[in-house]
């Protein structure tokens, strides 16, 4: 074998000894020298002199404890001789076999010398040579199983639906140099691991996916254990957590070259209208960016010059900063959602009581406080009761703070999953007094769609008839207004109703008609009623939502489990689903830029049980020879699709349809088959091409996933250029250029000087901040009995210390006390049980000259002993320093 590595991919290949293939094939007759466990998939270390060979992760994974225990970077699989980087965390390539990426480096003096990058093939993995025998092409890759370890067929399901689906499985396969994340528990290279194990040509019958199952247990408690778990909680969190790892903020050329084709982009947590106005019921991830929308800030400032709740309310609007913040850290596991809401109204006003009035369907949710006469006078009150001097310098510090850290959390993050799996639905509510109308805009990752019942379908198909707006029975009404006694009996008739056989349900329910159902407009009234901003009253109003994106693959969750106060059931009905040709068409907002609205089915999650137990499994199309296959945990069976017509579905994967997509890649095919000489070669995304590959819609080319804003390589990216880039001869990207736009055009590549003075100014920055707060802080802890201490929230000062230490790339906002003060006799105290710090003076004096702020809060030296919470918080900062 040779050891010749391919240029700039992996600086530890001088640790390989002399090895041969014949080495490497006798030792994979062998076993296991740390637990005796035998083949497929030992790794053999190719460290110089020496010869261990261990397990994987079908077993015990003595191999990589091998490796981490003597400080061995490079491994081999004894299968399928691929070799992995412990250090650089990446599968490494010898010149003498063909990459698993099927595009040439940045480096290689040719495109056309190494076989050309835009092959369009379904699934790009590696090959040992150039050519397959006739049982490698009676084996289709990607049909292997998961081993069960313990009550984790809800995991094992979701992976396998998710492993079928192209765009982000030839991801993982072809820019597997794109995968790197400096942050824990690393989920992204786990799945990426099992995602090559799966589909590599030479593959075992099943794996047994330990580490990704280690990881997700780290990033959500909930699945720690061994108890069965939702699968669609499950794919919710993995996707969260895989955008967390490999999103990437989008610089002002992107987003205005993005925006100008109507692409969403999400704004990050999402902000406080979200909890009060979902509007679609839909889930989506949570982050995704940070910071709050233009409703938040509108909402705070009109907060603010209300005046104060109560005395006991807090520092004006702080408490409210307080509770929106909560919300924003808060993970729902039941429906966390990812992406901003943007705000829009037809009188150019921000309509903040509106979402208030519009609780998520099905939910029951009190109308909004501020709509309330009497508390508009209780608040009018408290405010004449403080002095206009403290009240403006509230005012200011709101207004300050708001601005401020708006400026600093207004980032706009991409990754992958947002690319593949992100949409957008526009939300109205109207006032049926006014007619005012107020619309939002909402990122969804997956549609929930309730399954409706006979009455509900017979509601839904006359309004459809009819062309009227209905609220179909599977949102119901809250029962406040019922009362007990209505709620109880109701809730007995209709689960009685579940236990009824099928065929005594009602008329076949299809998929169009939970889609019907949820795009259903609904009546805001009784204890649902609407806060008109206009009106400044409770109103009956009417909402309804249109899909404004669609995303390449569209997730739908089928909601099959209904859990009220007493009982749990599930709904067992049978929904028709198409395998090809799903429109969304009579869905879809007509402002929607989406042009193919039609989707072909890729696979679908089933759960065979009760709410109370049961066992997932998935059906899923294998994307080389296009037929269906049974994934059963580790046994993987062939089966016809009028079986997975008649799937009991619960979760399905649709991946959008397109002639005109696939005719694009085979012109470009053509075109780079003429070997056309041309005097420039440019570069182009390799992420980029990856998406042309394998969307119906990839968008304007996006150069800038590797360029930063002043048209240069950002030094971080520099040194592994070669895996974000790839050439193409000028011809191609005339044609790429012509008909996809974006940009921009490359021909050369150069580190950027200026982001490089940057870098260092930052680092100067981070170095004069920290080394000031630890002498600060010494002369502060030397002083015995100072006049004055003054508190700050740990929460800032964490995300302060995050960035100093250069965990965080953005510098904090202004300082945020609100948290930890409480307005008591017109003055800014101390909250009982606060999460505090205490600074000195000059320590204050300092950060709030870099960052402004507030308020101030002091608690003044007595001769009386510390309190506890005093030393408390001493303590806290005092580990915190010694941490620096």
């Amino acid at each position: 074998m040779s050891t010749m590595a391919e240029p700039d991919v992996c600086p530890h290949l001088d640790s390989i000894g002399e090895v041969t293939k014949e080495d490497l094939l006798q030792k994979s007759k062998g076993t296991c020298q740390s637990c005796g466990a035998g083949g497929p998939n030992l790794w053999a270390c190719l460290q110089s002199d020496c010869s261990y060979v261990g397990c994987g992760e079908s077993y015990a994974d003595h191999s990589t404890l091998h490796a981490q225990a003597k400080k061995h970077n490079l491994t081999v699989n004894l299968t399928t001789f691929r070799i992995w980087c412990y250090v650089c965390e990446r599968e490494v390539f010898l010149d003498q076999r063909p990459a698993l990426v099927p595009v040439p480096a940045a480096s290689r003096h040719s495109a056309q010398s190494a076989g050309h990058p835009l092959k369009a093939v379904p699934i790009a993995v590696a090959e040992e040579d150039g050519s397959e025998s006739e049982e490698d092409e009676l084996k289709p890759r990607g049909l292997t199983g998961m081993k069960n370890i313990g009550n984790s067929c809800y995991m094992n399901a979701a992976l396998q639906a998710l492993s079928n689906c192209p765009p982000l499985t030839q991801f993982f396969l072809d820019c597997s140099g794109l995968v790197r994340t400096d942050k824990k528990p690393a989920l992204c290279k786990s799945y990426q691991k099992l995602i090559s194990e799966l589909w590599h040509k030479k593959r075992p019958s099943y794996v047994v996916p330990t580490s990704l199952s280690h990881g997700i247990k780290l990033v959500n408690p909930m699945f720690r254990g061994y108890a069965q778990q939702d699968t669609q909680e499950f794919l919710r969190c993995l996707m969260d957590q895989l955008h967390e790892e490999l999103k990437e903020p989008l610089t002002e050329c992107s987003m205005s070259g993005e925006g100008s084709d109507g692409d969403e982009r999400r704004d990050g947590d999402r902000s406080p209208s979200e909890d009060e106005f979902l509007s679609c019921d839909s889930g989506s991830s949570s982050d995704r960016g940070e910071g709050g929308g233009l409703g938040e800030g509108e909402l705070l400032l009109q907060d603010e010059c209300d005046g104060f709740r109560s005395p006991s309310a807090g520092v004006g609007s702080g408490m409210v900063i307080s509770e929106k913040e909560r919300l924003k850290e808060r993970r729902v596991s039941g429906s966390p959602l990812r992406g901003g809401s943007q705000e829009m109204d037809e009188d150019a006003d921000v309509d903040t009581a509106a979402e208030d009035g519009a609780p998520e369907r099905g939910e029951e949710e009190p109308p909004a406080p501020t709509a309330n006469p009497d508390v508009q006078e209780d608040n009018q009150r408290t405010t004449a009761g403080l002095s206009f001097k403290l009240v403006a310098a509230m005012v200011l510090y709101a207004a300050q703070l708001l601005l401020t850290s708006r400026k600093k959390k207004q980032s706009h993050y991409r990754s992958v999953i947002s690319d593949i799996f992100d949409g957008s639905i526009l939300s109205l509510v109207q006032c049926l007094t006014c007619d005012r109308v107020s619309t939002t805009v909402e990122t969804f990752q997956d549609l929930s769609l309730p399954i409706p019942g006979k009455e509900d379908l017979a509601k839904l198909h006359s309004s459809i008839h009819q062309n009227l707006p209905v609220k179909t029975g599977v949102c119901p009404d809250t029962y406040g207004s019922q009362g007990w006694i209505s709620y109880i009996m109701d809730s007995i008739r209709r689960f009685v109703v579940s236990c009824i056989p099928t065929w005594f349900w009602g008329p076949m329910v299809t998929l169009e008609d939970c889609l019907a159902a949820f795009f259903a407009a609904d009546e805001l009234k009784g204890d649902n009623m609407y806060s008109c901003e206009r009106c400044k009253k409770l109103r009956n109003g009417v909402k309804y939502c249109k899909v404004l994106k669609l995303p390449e693959i569209l997730c739908i969750h089928l909601k099959r489990f209904r859990h009220e106060v007493m009982y749990s059931f599930k709904i067992s009905s049978h929904v028709s689903f198409p395998l090809e040709g799903l429109d969304m068409q009579p869905f879809l907002a007509k402002e929607s830029p989406s042009q193919v609205t039609t989707y072909d089915l890729l696979s679908v999650i089933c759960h065979h049980g009760t709410a109370g137990s049961g066992h997932y499994i998935a059906y899923c199309q294998n994307v080389i020879n296009g037929q269906w296959y049974e994934f059963d945990d580790q046994y993987v069976t062939e089966v016809h699709e009028t079986v997975v017509q008649n799937a009991e579905a619960y979760v399905l994967f649709y991946r959008k349809s397109s002639e005109e997509s696939v005719r694009e890649r085979q012109k470009v095919v053509a075109l780079a088959n003429m070997k056309e000489p041309s005097l420039l070669q440019f570069y182009i995304s390799r992420e980029w091409l990856n998406k042309f590959n394998t969307f119906a819609e990839p968008g304007p080319i996006s150069n800038h996933t590797f360029l930063c804003q002043h048209g240069g390589i950002p030094p971080n990216k520099y040194q592994y250029i070669d895996d974000l880039v790839v050439i193409v001869p000028q011809n191609v990207w005339e044609y790429l250029y012509n008909s996809f736009g974006g940009g921009p055009a490359v021909n050369h590549l150069y580190m950027c000087a200026i982001c490089q003075v940057e870098i260092e100014a930052l680092a100067r920055r981070r170095k004069t901040e920290i080394d000031t707060f630890i002498k600060l802080n010494k002369e502060f802890q030397a002083e015995e009995a100072p006049s004055v201490i003054l508190c700050i929230s740990m929460q800032w000062f964490r995300e302060w210390e995050s960035f100093v230490k250069g965990k965080d790339n953005e510098p904090p906002g202004p300082i945020d006390n609100s948290k930890i003060g409480v307005m008591k006799g017109g003055h800014i105290q101390l909250k009982q049980g606060a999460d505090y710090g205490q600074i000195s003076e000059e320590t204050w004096q300092y950060l709030l000259g870099i960052y402004g702020g507030g308020p101030e809060i002091a608690v003044r030296q007595t001769v009386v002993p510390a309190d506890p919470d005093s030393l408390h918080g001493e303590r806290k900062i005092e580990a915190e320093t010694r941490a620096l």
